[in-house]
């Protein structure tokens, strides 16, 4: 298998340790679980998305295990503004700050908390079950551009996490580019549900919620493949990754570095598996493949 030079490397403005990141939603709720996960191998961390308001999140169950994934709805929980002092003491470090809101002055406000702390800033614009935030709406190109223009205005790298479930996502990749992002990420959860046959309702509190895990891989592979045609800027993959081969399939799709959620939740030392299969010494640049499947 291709093997890639160690050492760190810079994606969409992000100074980063590795190409392996914690994507937002795992593990990154506080700055001891955050640091915690950049010992154990994360070449960079992607906090729990934060928005203008604390929010308690939806009814449970809000996560149901799957085979080959998990199905989640916690509708956005986050102490808001307080969040700060979690990551403050981190703020030389490569911690991703994401940030959601429901208009693109919600979205400046909770970004002007992190200014000075934050390495860079991950616009949630594609959360699938919080109602008025994320998908509902990151897949309007014209709003996509206008949130991006407020948060890139701080001058800081500004990463776009986006959501599969749209028509075209390249459509919505460019209107972020338009807008100033440094970063595409590809892609948060999938719309997805499952009923109870015994209790004759759906298994979640929320009724629907976002899949993802290993089942989704492909989707997002075929995502990172259509946002490289379509954008210029580096694109994140991010998506059901488990495995060293799982991340030269994404480069080779197009992206420049990676995510990892849901497969920490089986394995916590997972960077650091994936990194003893995916780094030599004499390892090649990842250039040299990033986008190969293009040719």
């Amino acid at each position: 298998m291709f093997m890639l030079q160690k050492g760190s490397v810079t994606v969409g403005g992000v100074n980063l340790e590795n190409h392996l990141i914690l994507a937002a939603g795992v593990l990154g709720t506080t700055g001891a679980s955050l640091a915690r996960m950049l010992r154990l191998g994360a070449g960079g961390v992607v906090t729990k998305s934060i928005g203008p308001q604390p929010k308690s999140g939806h009814a449970g169950p809000c996560l149901i295990p799957l085979e080959g994934g998990l199905l989640n709805a916690m509708g956005l929980p986050n102490p808001s503004r307080d969040f700060v002092n979690e990551v403050t003491p981190l703020k030389d470090r490569p911690v991703i700050v994401s940030i959601f809101g429901g208009m693109p002055e919600e979205f400046r406000e909770v970004a002007s908390w992190f200014e000075g702390i934050a390495a860079g800033y991950e616009l949630n614009l594609s959360c699938p079950h919080a109602e008025g935030y994320g998908a509902s709406i990151g897949s309007d190109p014209g709003v996509v551009r206008a949130c991006t223009e407020e948060v890139a205005a701080f001058g800081l790298p500004t990463w776009v996490k986006l959501t599969p479930n749209v028509t075209d996502i390249g459509v919505i990749g460019r209107a972020a580019e338009e807008g100033g992002a440094t970063a595409i990420v590809a892609v948060n959860t999938v719309r997805a549900m499952r009923i109870s046959i015994n209790l004759r309702r759906p298994v979640l509190g929320n009724r629907f919620g976002g899949l993802s895990g290993k089942m989704i891989f492909p989707i997002a592979l075929r995502c990172v493949y259509d946002l490289y045609d379509a954008c210029s800027i580096p694109i994140i993959g991010c998506g059901g990754i488990s495995s060293a081969e799982d991340v030269i399939e994404m480069m080779m799709a197009g992206a420049s570095a990676v995510q990892i959620g849901s497969a920490v939740c089986d394995d916590i030392g997972i960077f650091e598996r994936i990194g003893e299969a995916l780094y030599a010494d004499d390892g090649s640049p990842a250039g040299e493949i990033v986008g190969c499947a293009h040719a």
